[in-house]
C-alpha cells in the first residue's frame, strides 16, 4: 500500500508471545483502516516483519549482571540488523523484560525508532486519576520500567509482595511457556485479586506479554481494567506504519 512504512517487531521472548504481538498488530492495522475509512483488503495492510530469535532469559540476565551468552542483547541486536536490513522504520519489542535495555538497542539503531512499551502505557494512563498495580517479572520489577515511566505522568506503581512475585513467575515460566494455561491462569488470578483488593486498584497491567495470554478477566473485581501493554504497543506500532509523515520526521 502506498504511503505506508515498513515496520518490525522484535519477537521470540517467547515465541508464542511474538506470534500472539503479530497477531494485535494486523488486527490494530485493522482497525486503522476501518477509522479512516478505508476499504480493509490484504493489499492495504502495510509489510511488516516478525523476527523470531532465540533470546537468552531476560529475568535471569537482570539478576546475574556481566558478559556472557546468558546475556540477551547481542541476539537482540542481531535480530534489529536483520529488521534494519528489511527496511523497518519503527520496531516494536514484544517483552516488557527486554525493555530494560532499550536504551541499547536505540543507540546502536539511531535510524529507526524502537518503541518503548511502559512509555506507551504510561502516556496511555496519563490524566485518568486511576489506581494502577503491576503484575510481570521479577526482570521487569527490578529494572523499574513502569515505576519510572509512570511516576513521570504522576502515577504511583503498586507491586506484588515477594511470594506473590514467585507466583507470577511459576504462571509464566511453569504455566504458559510450559504450555499449562490452567496453572497460569490460577497463578495470575491469585495474585492479581490480592493486589488489586490490598490497594485498592482499578487498573492493573498486565506487564508481561505471557499474562494475558491466560488472563482476560478476575473473578469478582467488577470494574478493575486489565491493560494489556501488549495492545497498545501493537496499536501505536499500526499507526506509525501508516503514518508517513511522520516518517519524514523522524528521518530529518
Amino acid at each position: 500500500m502506498n504511503g505506508t512504512r515498513v515496520v518490525g517487531i522484535l519477537g521470540g521472548m517467547g515465541p508464542a508471545a511474538g506470534a500472539d504481538f503479530a497477531r494485535l498488530f494486523v488486527a490494530a492495522c485493522t482497525e486503522h483502516m476501518q477509522r479512516s475509512g478505508v476499504p480493509v483488503s490484504d493489499q492495504a495492510f502495510p509489510e511488516h516483519w516478525l523476527a523470531q530469535v532465540p533470546v537468552p532469559d531476560r529475568s535471569a540476565a537482570l539478576g546475574h549482571p556481566g558478559f556472557g551468552g546468558h546475556q540477551p542483547l547481542e541476539p537482540m541486536l542481531q535480530a534489529m540488523g536483520k529488521l534494519a536490513a528489511l527496511g523497518a522504520q519503527t520496531v516494536a519489542v514484544a517483552c516488557n523484560t527486554a525493555h530494560a535495555w532499550h536504551g541499547e538497542l536505540q543507540q546502536r539503531f539511531p535510524h529507526i525508532e524502537v518503541l518503548h512499551v511502559a512509555r506507551e502505557v504510561a502516556r496511555t494512563l496519563a490524566g485518568r486519576g486511576v489506581r494502577v498495580g503491576l503484575l510481570a517479572t521479577e526482570g521487569t520489577y527490578a529494572a523499574g520500567l513502569y515505576d519510572e515511566a509512570l511516576l513521570r505522568v504522576g502515577l504511583l506503581c503498586h507491586v506484588p509482595d515477594a511470594f506473590e512475585k514467585a507466583q507470577l513467575m511459576r504462571g509464566i515460566y511453569e504455566g504458559v511457556k510450559g504450555g499449562d494455561l490452567v496453572l497460569a491462569r490460577g497463578c495470575f488470578t491469585q495474585v492479581a485479586d490480592a493486589l488489586a483488593r490490598r490497594h485498592g486498584l482499578n487498573t492493573l497491567i498486565l506487564g508481561c506479554t505471557e499474562i494475558p495470554l491466560a488472563l482476560s478477566s478476575v473473578p469478582g473485581l467488577v470494574g478493575l481494567e486489565l491493560v494489556d501493554p501488549a495492545a497498545l504497543l501493537a496499536r501505536t506500532l499500526a499507526s506509525r506504519a501508516y503514518d508517513s509523515a511522520y516518517a519524514e520526521a523522524y528521518a530529518e
